[in-house]
């Protein structure tokens, strides 16, 4: 429960209120300043002048969003005015960049006159992109949307109205295919009837609900021709008056119930005379017209959607604005479409319809989300919404001509997955096609593992891998049918490696490590092991390579490996690099995991590996040797082992781009390094870091992943001799997938060096 404390103090501790404005650009230097401002603005002012358009191009008007409000209508507090309205407009604006990273002014108007509104929100064009409505009374609110979207050619979308219209759409999409119902055939019954609910029963006409089947309540009883009250919204809505007057009467038969207005409108009895799988969409805030238990108890059969996030399907209207506003911006609309609006539902409703990334599970407590009656409205926090619903607007602006630009919608797709979290899509992306030209025998030992399983369930439905599960098959036939998983009829193997003993395994074992202290008798106990049992397969060629982990301490992980791959020729030590994911770059540390403090040659060997391994993701590798010292600033005999690793890595590459040694902060700041080492041999900033020892590696990595927020991918190992992936314990669904298609191509790599030779 939020306390009134907790949210005062979040709002006025430090920095007051919730934004900032920050530069894009450096301000470092005097041709800097330059630049930004006098003499250099002129440029892009005179190209503007000279063609408006060319505004989007040099100004930040093309990612800019103004959330406008006169406070007439905020949130279930009323009419409380712009000022008091104003921290709801920045959480609205702080929204828009959390989700889909644009940038917002919120503009609180103190006007209340529907022209003098429009006259002042008009004259803003030139600065924005795009403006959303909010938080404005009804009827006003539609005489103002519909007078701006006149006279504006930006997108203008007032987010109470048409976000609730296009979630719910979303969710009734969904729940008519679980409930058995066609959509022409729907009988509607609609509690409220302000600009929320009006907008909601107008878009469910769009995608093809009939009119004559819908019935409006409002405070004073059923919408009906023969009342004298109604607003011109309401007229258009108004049934014939055939004798019902309250909503009890006309829940009767009913198909589905949608309230967007006070708890407690709804109660179990009414529901009770609803149709058979009746539809409840009972969206009051901050109380439901029904609470979610209350509707299930009295009808087990109902699809229930409320607005609360502590129940399943919940109406956010998170899941449509951020990214409306970002398929609109990027092709530069001049509106916001009908048919932007049903490809945004029909693309929530398709998401909702795939596999869920183990990110959105954990994130919600761990519980399988596949589309059923629990889960017909995709969660808010699931990052996949952004390059589902932002290319399909883009694509329909582009077909119902209000973009004014045209751009390839699969490489659009691609870009947005690339940013934020995922900008390792990009890299991993690569790998993936590439493990897809050649999927490869892959090994997974401990298989009865849900995780391991949802991964494979995504690696033979991309075909990325042939997966041989290591495991008793029972355990993992049952994981498989608790969690809807139908990977085994989709090609997946199952081996028991303590029922289908391998002689030659065990044989073949003994041969390897008789001189490291092991008797036959104990090379036939642990090829029953399923670690040891996929190391053996993939030495004798029965499979391409393992990906092991999640569930036993790292030591014991790799050990199999180890023990049975032994290491490259090139390779003097077994190296663990992390790929660290930041919100618009991606950087490589090492050694993360195995050299506690390597010698010089050692730590140049280290250096070399990383490199080729950086150079084999498609990423020219600027290499940073890592210290506490800056070029020689310190003496000390740690510093000196790195600066003798550098000379033996430069002798041995001379073309490598590589410095050191240098603090992270000198690294990683192409300015101060420019400014402060003209010497360096760095063109920018570093993207693999080398640490002088495992302590420091280890300790970067994990500080960067917990205070920094980075998505660590790995640990990468390098040196081995057979493609080999060994995970930490915890490591994500997306992470074992991205793994498994590294371990295939380093594979296919191996299979054409054999051949070669």
């Amino acid at each position: 429960m939020t306390r009134k404390e907790d949210a005062l103090e979040y709002h006025r501790s430090g920095r007051k209120g919730k934004l900032e404005v920050v530069p894009t650009k450096p301000l470092v230097t005097q041709l800097d300043l330059a630049l930004a401002y006098t003499p250099g603005v002129a440029e892009p002012c005179l190209e503007i002048a000279a063609n408006e358009e060319m505004s989007w191009e040099y100004t930040a008007r093309s990612n800019l969003v103004a959330v406008i409000s006169n406070g007439t209508a905020v949130l279930g507090l009323g009419n409380i005015g712009p000022s008091a309205g104003k921290p709801v407009m920045e959480g609205k604006a702080c929204l828009f960049k959390k989700f889909a990273d644009i940038d917002v002014f919120d503009l609180e108007i103190a006007e209340t006159d529907v022209d003098k509104f429009v006259d002042i929100v008009a004259a803003l064009e030139p600065t924005f992109g795009g403006i959303n409505l909010e938080d404005i009374s009804a009827p006003a609110c539609f005489e103002i949307e519909e007078k701006l979207r006149k006279r504006m050619r930006i997108p203008v979308f007032h987010d109470d109205q048409h976000g609730t219209a296009i979630i719910t759409g979303a969710g009734l999409l969904n729940a008519v295919v679980l409930a058995h119902k066609k959509l022409e055939d729907l009988k509607l019954v609609v509690s409220g009837a302000g600009a929320g609910a009006i907008a909601c029963v107008e878009f469910f006409i769009s995608l093809g609900v009939s009119r004559d089947h819908v019935v409006l309540v409002d405070s004073k009883g059923v919408i009906h021709s023969g009342r004298t009250d109604l607003t011109r919204q309401k007229r258009l809505l108004a049934i014939k008056d055939d004798g019902r007057r309250t909503l009890a009467d006309v829940m009767v038969g009913a198909d589905m119930f949608m309230g967007l207005s006070v708890a407690g409108t709804m109660t179990g009895e009414m529901l009770k005379t609803m149709c058979e799988r009746p539809i409840v969409f009972a969206l009051a805030n901050p109380d439901p017209e029904i609470s979610y238990p209350d509707a299930i108890a009295a009808r087990p059969d109902a699809l229930v959607a409320t607005g609360r996030s502590d129940y399943p399907n919940q109406v956010n209207n998170v899941l449509g604005f951020p990214y409306i506003f970002r398929g609109a911006l990027d092709c530069r609309a001049t509106g916001v479409s009908e048919a932007m609006k049903l490809a945004a539902a029909r693309a929530l409703a398709e998401l909702t319809r795939e596999p869920v990334p183990d990110t959105v599970i954990m994130a919600y407590g761990g519980k399988a989300l596949k589309m059923g009656p629990d889960y017909f409205i995709p969660k808010p926090f699931d990052p996949r919404v952004l390059w589902w619903v932002a290319p399909a607007v883009a694509k329909a602006a582009m077909e119902s001509g209000v973009a004014r630009i045209t751009f390839d919608i699969a490489e659009y797709r691609e870009k947005l997955m690339s940013k934020g979290s995922n900008a390792a899509y990009s890299i991993m992306r690569t790998i993936t096609r590439e493990a897809q030209r050649d999927p490869k025998r892959i090994a997974f030992p401990h298989a009865a593992n849900p995780r391991l399983l949802r991964a494979v369930q995504q690696i033979v439905e991309d075909g990325i891998a042939k997966p041989v599960l290591l495991g008793r098959p029972a355990e993992i036939e049952a994981l498989c049918d608790e969690l809807s998983l139908d990977l085994l009829s989709r090609g997946a193997e199952m081996i028991d490696p303590r029922a289908d003993i391998n002689q030659k395994y065990a044989e073949r074992l003994y041969v390897l490590r008789q001189r490291k202290g092991i008797t036959q008798f104990a090379a036939q106990n642990l090829v029953k092991q399923s670690d040891y049992f996929a190391a053996m397969m993939v030495d004798r060629g029965d499979a391409d390579g393992m990906v092991t982990g999640l569930r036993l301490n790292y030591p014991e992980t790799v050990r199999p490996p180890l023990e049975i791959f032994g290491l490259m020729p090139n390779a003097k030590v077994a190296v663990g690099m992390y790929m660290m994911v930041l919100k618009n770059s991606v950087r490589f540390f090492g050694d993360t995991v195995f050299n506690i403090d390597p010698d010089a040659e050692t730590l140049a060997n280290i250096t070399l590996q990383m490199a080729d391994a950086v150079q084999g993701f498609g990423i020219t590798p600027r290499v940073a040797m890592i210290s506490y010292s800056n070029f020689g600033s310190v003496k000390h005999p740690e510093v000196a082992k790195i600066q003798h690793a550098l000379e033996i890595v430069r002798r041995a590459r001379p073309e490598l781009e590589i410095e050191g040694e240098m603090q992270p902060e000198v690294a990683l700041e192409p300015e101060k390094h420019q400014r402060f080492y003209g010497f360096s041999r760095l063109t920018g900033s570093a993207n693999t870091l080398v640490f002088g020892s495992l302590a420091a590696g280890n300790a970067a990595y994990q500080t960067l992943k917990v205070l920094g927020g980075a998505a660590a991918v790995g640990p990468i190992l390098l040196g081995l001799s057979r493609p080999c992936a060994a995970l930490q314990n915890e490591v994500p669904v997306e992470d074992i997938v991205r793994m498994t298609a590294y371990v295939v191509l380093k594979a296919q790599q191996a299979r054409r060096e054999a051949l070669r030779a």
